[in-house]
């Protein structure tokens, strides 16, 4: 180093205060800690007891409550009554997921718009999400008994013999499946629009431009970027479908006939709160947990791949 040059004079680094980052864990902390007592106690321990409660007979009109094992899951797999809630399930979340999808995105088609009237007839579509399952249930009841409003007009149009809408076993759980449709058509509609909104303009006019028809636009551009919409609706739907409970006990009770409507909820309740086998009843809530976690599972990972391929 020649003389008269100033020596470099390197920073000391500072040593991390390690104190700073628990005072952000414990406000972390503070604020998760309200919802987390609430998850637990709401949610994790229900199941948690339920768990347990499905290896024992609990009854408690019948003491004593003794462990059990496995044998209520077992009798599960002979229940002819629990194979027909499943089957009446099944095809109750079927025809919901498939008509308010494909009712939900030809609404939400109709009503990209930004008019006034078009922004009020999607509150309007809406309205039945918002209500209560009960209202909906008795609304749809006094039309479509033998003698509602569906019925008395179809007399008056001239037919003789209408349809037990609700009284004849091969079409009361199809009547069931309408209703839930119906009611979740608007969710379907809101989240379509939002999709869509969020479909660029320009892809749709250059592929106009280049001679892509109307169909050819909404399957290559339209279609697509409405796949995280999909995801959505189907998951929710599914879910809707296989917990169905209120719409059963208020317009069919399970019937007509014997256990023609009856779902896996509809059975947990009654076994529980009818029966007072607790211990059965947890077997089935626990089957029922099991089967809609897993298909919601495979449904969500099968369709964010089809976001991602997209």
């Amino acid at each position: 180093m020649r003389r008269g040059a100033p020596e470099k004079v390197h920073p000391v680094p500072r040593p991390r205060r390690r104190g700073r980052l628990l005072p952000g864990l414990g406000r972390f902390a503070l604020f998760a800690l309200p919802g987390l007592v609430a998850y637990a106690f709401f949610v994790l321990v229900p199941i948690g007891m339920t768990a347990y409660n499905s290896l024992t007979n609990l009854n408690p009109f019948n003491p004593p409550t003794r462990f059990v094992g496995l044998r209520n899951y077992v009798t599960l797999l002979s229940d002819a009554e629990f194979h027909q809630a499943l089957l009446n399930t099944v095809i109750i979340t079927a025809i919901i997921t498939v008509l308010a999808n494909v009712g939900g995105l030809l609404i939400a088609m109709l009503l990209d718009r930004p008019t006034r009237l078009y922004i009020l007839l999607r509150g309007v579509f809406f309205t039945p999400v918002v209500l209560s399952s009960v209202v909906i249930s008795v609304i749809w009841q006094a039309i479509l008994t033998d003698d509602g409003l569906l019925n008395s007009a179809l007399r008056g149009l001239g037919v003789d013999e209408p349809p037990g809408w609700l009284s004849d076993p091969d079409l009361a759980i199809y009547s069931i499946a309408w209703i839930m449709a119906w009611q979740m058509l608007g969710f379907c509609v809101v989240v379509y629009l939002a999709g869509l909104q969020g479909v660029p303009r320009e892809l749709s006019e250059a592929a106009a431009i280049d001679g892509a028809s109307a169909l050819q636009r909404f399957r290559n551009v339209t279609w697509p970027m409405l796949a995280p919409a999909l995801t959505i609706n189907v998951v929710m739907l599914l879910i809707t479908g296989f917990k169905a409970y209120d719409q059963i006990r208020v317009i069919t009770n399970g019937g007509p006939g014997n256990g023609t409507t009856v779902t896996m909820a509809f059975q947990v309740v009654q076994t529980a709160f009818v029966s007072n086998r607790i211990g059965y009843s947890s077997a089935l809530a626990a089957v029922m947990l099991a089967i809609v976690a897993f298909i919601s599972v495979v449904v969500l990972r099968f369709l964010q791949k089809r976001e991602v391929s997209r």
